[in-house]
């Protein structure tokens, strides 16, 4: 790719936005002021960046995005929130993605490598890490928080404050109103745990023991009938399996949970 900037003359960058090398600008795109796109990043036709936006390297943003602008929240007064993207992303079409907002810290967040399908929305103050894919029409509301490849399946809606977890999976179509755990899969209205998704933990590289362990903790802390969280981490504790540190990391994501966690429907059984 060349060094160069390119900017289609028909697109409409303002002298204030910030282009790095290889930067590709296609035709009748936008480009606001307080805009800086990384190495190599490239807008396809009709895209708009717009807000305090700030792109890494080698991200892709498909026609008629939209990323950047003011969020839809009512309390926003036209403070200068940020948009901050990592590098390697894409972005689809028809994709919205939003700035924070001064009560929810100011800030959306999205990491490297994740895949943004068409009609997806990114709401106010969310934080979204590296690797994750986004079905088509998939809807994140405000202060979701979304960790590593966890894939969301088409129109999936995610409520606000929600966390879905490492490797976690939900179906299309889920409607997620409670946390959904590191490494494990969920579907439905509302959305319940349909096991673990061992195929992405394999995929990532896990270990056969470490991914027994995580099948382990998962039978007793979600199908043992244990009386409460705390119980079912005791069990995991007497059997060794805290020493594990995916099981560890589990733990702890069930300890930090404010809107509570997504359970399995009565008759579903661990995934093997």
């Amino acid at each position: 790719m060349s060094n160069q900037v390119q900017i289609h003359p028909s697109a409409l960058v303002d002298p204030k936005a910030e282009l790095d090398s290889g930067v590709v600008v296609g035709p009748f795109c936008i480009v606001g002021p307080h805009v800086k796109l990384g190495r190599n990043t490239v807008l396809q036709s009709h895209a708009v960046i717009q807000g305090h936006t700030t792109f890494g390297e080698s991200n892709e943003i498909f026609p008629f995005a939209s990323v950047g602008n003011v969020p839809q929240d009512l309390k926003y007064k036209g403070e200068p929130t940020t948009l901050l993207i990592g590098s390697r992303n894409k972005i689809r079409e028809n994709a919205t993605l939003q700035p924070g907002t001064v009560q929810g810290g100011g800030q959306t967040v999205v990491g490297d490598g994740n895949l943004f399908m068409a009609y997806t929305h990114v709401a106010h103050d969310c934080m979204i890490g590296n690797e994750n894919i986004l079905a088509n029409g998939v809807q994140l509301s405000g202060h979701v928080t979304i960790g590593n490849r966890a894939v969301l399946g088409g129109l999936c809606g995610v409520h606000q404050f929600c966390r879905i977890g490492n490797y976690a999976m939900a179906a299309a179509g889920s409607m997620v109103a409670q946390d959904l755990p590191h490494f494990c899969m969920a579907q439905g209205d509302r959305a319940y745990l349909r096991g673990l998704n061992i195929v992405g933990l394999r995929r990532g590289g896990v270990v056969a023991s470490a991914v027994a362990a995580v099948k382990a903790a998962y039978k007793l802390i979600f199908l043992s009938g244990a009386p409460t969280v705390d119980a079912a981490i005791e069990m995991c504790r007497e059997q060794g399996l805290l020493e594990v540190e995916v099981v560890k990391s589990m733990v702890e994501f069930l300890r930090t949970s404010q809107r509570g966690v997504m359970r399995p429907s009565g008759e579903m059984e661990a995934s093997e």
